[in-house]
Parts: C-alpha cells; structure tokens; sequence
C-alpha cells in the first residue's frame, strides 16, 4: 500500500526490533497503524513514540530507602 510501511522497515527505521514495532502497535501507540491478519501497515510519517514512564502490569515501584529496617533491627518495639 502506498504511504504505508511493515513493521520491519518500522523496525529498521526506529532502531528495535520487528516484535517491538508490533507490540507498540497493538497497544495503539502507532498513530494510524493498521492490523492486516497479522501484518502491520504503519504510515510512513509515523514517529516511534516516546516512552511514557508507567510500569508495567504487575511491577511494584522501588521502595524508598527510608522504608527499609536498620540493620541489627529486629523491627520489634521493646
């Protein structure tokens, strides 16, 4: 299709990899990328998107440091 790309020009273009490219477009952060069987025609103009910094599912943020008992410290209030 004219003005559309596959996902391993994408890839190329982009610098990562052809399942990285698909990953980015099923989870709809390819603006106008379009699901063809299991081809993906992405416009030609599209830009790789930027990252978003959310976790992802099921990771837990790093606790802060503070957080942590002192060593030698059983945690126990006598």
């Amino acid at each position: 299709m004219v003005g559309y790309v596959t996902a391993e020009v994408a890839a190329e273009r982009w610098n990562v990899t052809v399942r990285q490219v698909q990953i980015l477009c099923k989870c709809g952060r390819v603006d106008g990328a379009e699901q063809f069987g299991r081809a993906w025609a992405i416009p030609e103009t599209a830009v790789k998107p930027t990252r978003t910094g959310k976790l992802k599912p099921g990771r837990r943020p790093k606790p802060k440091s503070d957080t942590f008992v002192k060593e030698g410290s059983n945690g126990n209030q006598d």
